[in-house]
């Protein structure tokens, strides 16, 4: 997940032929196209480029790809403007859930970030990812990027661009990245970048919008599919939490910037009006909270957080959460580090088919306890 800052507080909190780095990056210009201006989400600013040209009533006109029409095209993030010339042939995607973009848009990535959360595979690849290589026939090239991005590894790929529409890139190593290819980085705040958004901006940066989009609509009908199994979930109050059983005097609960706390809006909860007073900056992922106010969590139905039954025991033997209802309840979700749910809480498009049934079913069964 968040590589430096799960680190610290989050650390247990975020057949075709193989593709190999050092493959051909050519690329194809955009032709027959006109200037277009086209604003994405309202974060996210897009803008083609193209050289003007008369357009031909030929019948091949028609088969002129649209993902190869918007080039070249400038994308505005939060670190920057990215300058993309023609369609990516050779794309890289670094940090959390970006290699699933392009996987999911059947585009095989040349390199891609190892998972530094979770149950992975010998690739050090997440279940999801895996499959969709797997499927595909293609072996995967992974960056062993933990302690820090792997520069000459990106480099040796010759990548067109690098996707990291989900990512803590710093201006420093956005900076260093672009000078090897262009960078696509988080929409305005890092680490803060929506499952949706990250589809849809990944998706830009390899003239696939529309492609994208469609497939978030997808991705969010298949929810809806799912959800409606579910009707007495809807308008529960959930939170997701960060607590150390070691030491419960203080602990972070996540707000809507963070993709775990988003994605629960996404599952028709609702974030309680406590965790929303106590929010001080729009800018903040999570909140720290001390536990003498704790007392003020009291329509926190459901609780979301990593631990086991001990760390539910310690909560309820401790008097400063027992006006929490889902303390007293014990609505607890709770998530293994080492386990599946853990790291499809923050969501990806792949993961989210992966994994809805498991996650529903562990909200469904918190919310039978609330009295």
């Amino acid at each position: 997940m968040k590589k430096k800052l799960l680190s610290t507080i989050m650390a247990a909190v975020m057949g075709l032929s193989v593709v190999a780095c050092g493959a051909s990056n050519e690329t194809q210009t955009a032709s027959n196209s006109v200037n277009t201006e086209t604003e994405v989400n309202s974060e996210t600013e897009v803008k083609s480029e193209t050289a003007e040209g008369k357009a031909t009533e030929d019948a091949s006109t028609d088969e002129i790809s649209a993902s190869e029409d918007v080039f070249p095209l400038t994308i505005t993030h939060g670190l920057g403007e990215t300058v993309i010339e023609s369609k990516p042939e050779n794309v890289v995607a670094i940090a959390w859930g970006n290699p699933d973009v392009p996987l999911a848009l059947g585009v095989m990535p040349v390199g891609i970030s190892e998972a530094n959360f979770g149950p992975r595979d010998e690739n050090g690849l997440l279940a999801w990812t895996a499959k969709a290589f797997e499927d595909a026939g293609v072996k995967p090239n992974v960056f062993d990027d933990t302690d820090g991005w792997d520069y000459e590894a990106i480099s040796d790929c010759a990548p067109d661009v690098i996707l990291a529409a989900y990512s803590g890139l710093s201006q420093e190593e956005y900076d260093r990245l672009s000078e090897i290819a262009p960078v696509v980085a988080y929409p305005e705040i890092a680490w803060s970048t929506t499952w949706q958004e990250e589809t849809v901006n990944d998706a830009i940066a390899l003239g696939m919008e529309k492609e994208g989009r469609e497939l978030v609509e997808d991705t969010e009908k298949l929810i809806a599919d799912k959800l409606s199994q579910y009707p007495e979930l809807e308008g529960k109050r959930v939170a997701f939490f960060w607590l150390s059983e070691d030491d419960l005097g203080t602990f972070y609960i996540y707000t809507s910037n963070d993709p775990r706390a988003a994605f629960l809006s996404d599952l028709g909860f609702v974030t309680p009006d406590s965790v929303k007073s106590l929010i001080t900056s729009d800018q903040d992922f999570s909140i720290t909270v001390s536990a003498e106010n704790a007392d003020l969590l009291t329509d926190v139905d459901i609780i979301i957080t990593y631990g086991t039954e001990s760390l539910v025991d310690a909560m309820q033997a401790d008097g400063r959460f027992a006006n929490i209802p889902a303390v007293k309840n014990g609505a607890f979700v709770l998530l293994d580090s080492n386990d599946v749910l853990a790291a499809a809480s923050t969501p990806t498009v792949l993961s989210i088919p992966y994994a809805i049934d498991d996650y529903l079913k562990a909200l469904n069964d918190a919310a039978e306890k609330i009295q």
